[in-house]
């Protein structure tokens, strides 16, 4: 089995796709923004997301022997790097959101729709991409068993492009926490992903480089563009994105030199916690500094604190219970034996 590496410039993507998701939502809490903000970047950016996290699973895990233990493995693997950090985030909105008189924005009220986020369920701002995250995270092992023995399993395979093709002929509903909405950009993401061994050789040349750079950026602001073209959730949205992974994956100088350097890998390392804690951050800023310093001020720093509370978060919350949750997997695992 070839030994994957680390792909740098894809932490940048990620950081790129995380930012872009800020940007779309400063205009909830400073609303003199609106007229500055380009429509439809938030839902491209969590997109290429969705293409990303299929690519890593196919390109991580496709060519290594599959076992109920390596499922096991992969499963607790990635519930405790999503759901510790979720739950916070549920849980730091619906106290916010239980402030009378506070007026969060995309708040939790009551027993219920808190409990319907703790158990993936819900839809709360950007809390709805959770879960079909974490059902992609479920259904990966049959694409991983196909991945695994392409002949013996074919079946698999079928009914895949089976769903594509129905997908492509009837579209499904974009909104939602449903997989079934968002599996074109995974399968799209994981398809690369594995393939991505066989074309790297293929694809360093000058026009990689600069496709791999300006591609990403084209389709955050395409549906702004091109705003009948097609929804957000389409067959085509799902192939542009899964195209821009395999691009950047490729580290071609060119593209590199953006995505490749520190300052976007730090956006890409801390960019599940940015996403999940900047606009409540963002939000108490506004409430605290709008009133007596200028906006000029306030968004900046804003800004600022989100991107502190997100590393914040990502040393103290994620990676501690990733460690811990995977640990005591495996002294699970060993005390059974």
């Amino acid at each position: 089995m070839q030994e994957e590496k680390h792909i740098a410039s894809l932490d940048g993507l990620r950081g790129m796709a995380a930012a872009a998701v800020v940007f779309s939502h400063l205009y909830q809490i400073f609303p003199s923004l609106a007229p500055f903000m380009i429509t439809g970047v938030g839902g491209r950016a969590v997109a290429i997301f969705f293409a990303l996290s299929g690519f890593l699973m196919a390109y991580l895990y496709g060519d290594r022997p599959i076992s109920r233990k390596a499922v096991a493995d992969f499963l607790v693997s990635r519930f405790s790097r999503i759901y510790p950090v979720y739950l916070v985030a549920v849980l730091a909105v619906a106290a916010l959101s239980s402030i009378p008189g506070f007026d969060f924005i995309n708040p939790i009220h009551g027993g219920k729709e808190i409990l319907r986020h703790v158990v993936l369920l819900g839809s709360n701002g950007v809390l709805w991409s959770v879960p079909p995250e974490i059902q992609f995270y479920l259904l990966f092992p049959v694409i991983w068993l196909f991945l695994s023995d392409m002949r013996r399993y074919q079946a698999i395979g079928v009914m895949l492009a089976a769903y594509l093709a129905v997908d492509a002929l009837v579209g499904f509903p974009g909104p939602g926490i449903m997989l079934v909405s968002k599996l074109a950009f995974f399968l799209f993401g994981a398809a690369v992903g594995r393939l991505q061994p066989l074309l790297s050789d293929h694809l360093q040349n000058t026009a990689t480089g600069v496709m791999a750079l300006t591609l990403p950026f084209f389709i955050l602001i395409s549906n702004h563009l091109f705003p009948n073209a097609d929804n957000a959730w389409g067959l085509a949205p799902a192939f542009a994105g899964a195209l821009a992974v395999l691009l950047v994956a490729q580290e071609h100088r060119i593209s590199a030199a953006v995505f490749a350097v520190a300052p976007m890998r730090f956006l890409g390392k801390i960019s599940f916690s940015l996403y999940l804690f900047h606009v409540p951050v963002m939000f108490l800023m506004g409430n605290a500094l709008s009133s007596t310093l200028p906006l000029y001020i306030v968004v900046p720093a804003a800004l600022v604190a989100a991107l502190l509370i997100a590393w914040i978060s990502y040393e103290c919350i994620e990676t501690p219970a990733r460690r811990a949750l995977v640990s005591r997997w495996h002294q699970t695992l060993t005390s059974s034996a």
